[in-house]
């Protein structure tokens, strides 16, 4: 796993599983320390685990409580799909794609 961290920003690329959960997890939380507002770019994740969507909604859930907000970017349709088949969708705030004029 790559994270790529640009101010209130986090950019992923690679496999985001239980391997991974922890850094990732390390990185968010930073991030919400220092800013309101932090958005986790998945767009360059392969693939995804139920484990590791559980890392962001409880880390959503602390930001909300907190005042704050984390919102993924960039979820393509196997996350999306896993997000409303687990109810995470529910937790979770998922930006959404830009429409082609």
């Amino acid at each position: 796993m790559d994270i790529v961290i640009e101010g209130p920003c986090l950019r992923l690329a690679g496999d985001f599983d239980v391997r991974s959960t922890r850094e990732v997890r390390v990185a968010v939380y930073e991030a919400l320390a220092a800013h309101d507002d932090v958005v986790v770019d998945l767009t360059h994740v392969g693939s995804v685990d139920l484990t590791a969507l559980r890392v962001l909604a409880a880390a959503s859930r602390g930001a909300a409580r907190a005042g704050q907000r984390l919102t993924l970017r960039g979820c393509n349709g196997a996350v999306r799909r896993l997000l409303h088949i687990t109810h995470l969708i529910r937790v979770v705030e998922v930006e959404r794609d830009a429409v082609s004029a």
